[in-house]
């Protein structure tokens, strides 16, 4: 799972789109639509999702068949959304091979609690932890909150993928490149003094002494290193 998690949402009704759409990117995920079940197939195909949200009233394809379909393509955590409480269906659904049910109308609160305990089993599944500590810095990465020294700190999107990226390689070498490749993607080489302005950024955040840094490291010419515990302070 990439640090910016990637939910396509499979909804005929645009209203539950844009609420959706609005609600989970400002929590910090990248989101595509889709209003159709072929549509959200397609999109599947073309591939990198880490949860799949799917009404179960599309126009073209009953619900249950394209959970029963995603599921065959795919292990990504599946949330089913539907206006019919009936227990019948809920079963049917989970037993097609979705992971959770939302009924229809729900709480933003509700949902988000539901995607990030999707996620998380996703993690687990994996190998992966939603937890990432290195020293006194701790990021939850479903939750998108960083604490140092057990205070929070806000961090714009950028700033927040960019800390994740170097913690999940604390004590290593994190080039240039490979960082404006995670963060920014393939083929922005010419990022470099945006990626120094970052970790400016992140520095003063952070750091006790920003001018003196001890935790986000430079390495001259290379890029950067999180300093782990214990790892050479160079």
């Amino acid at each position: 799972m990439t640090s910016t998690p990637k939910i396509l949402i499979i909804d005929d009704e645009p209203a539950i789109r844009r609420f959706l759409k609005s609600s989970l990117i400002a929590h910090g995920f990248e989101i595509v639509e889709a209003e159709t079940g072929r549509a959200g197939l397609a999109a599947l195909v073309r591939g990198g999702f880490d949860l799949v949200v799917v009404d179960l009233g599309l126009p073209d394809i009953d619900g249950h068949e394209l959970v029963r379909t995603i599921r065959q393509q795919s292990p990504v955590p599946i949330i089913v959304l539907s206006v019919r409480d009936d227990e019948t269906g809920k079963v049917a659904a989970l037993d097609g091979g979705a992971d959770d049910y939302v009924t229809k109308p729900f709480g933003i609160d509700e949902f988000m609690a539901r995607v990030r305990a999707a996620l998380r089993h996703r993690l687990q599944q994996q190998g992966q932890t939603a937890n990432l500590r290195v020293g006194d810095l701790v990021i939850d990465v479903l939750g998108r909150e960083v604490k140092m020294r057990g205070e929070s700190i806000k961090l714009s999107r950028r700033e927040f993928d960019l800390l994740v990226y170097l913690a999940e390689h604390a004590g290593k070498v994190v080039t240039h490149q490979q960082a404006l490749n995670h963060v920014w993607g393939p083929g922005h080489a010419e990022y470099i003094e945006y990626l120094r302005v970052y970790v400016r950024q992140l520095r003063q955040k952070m750091e006790s002494d920003p001018q003196h840094p001890k935790v986000i490291l430079t390495i001259p010419g290379v890029g950067y290193r999180l300093n782990a515990p214990d790892a050479d302070n160079g």
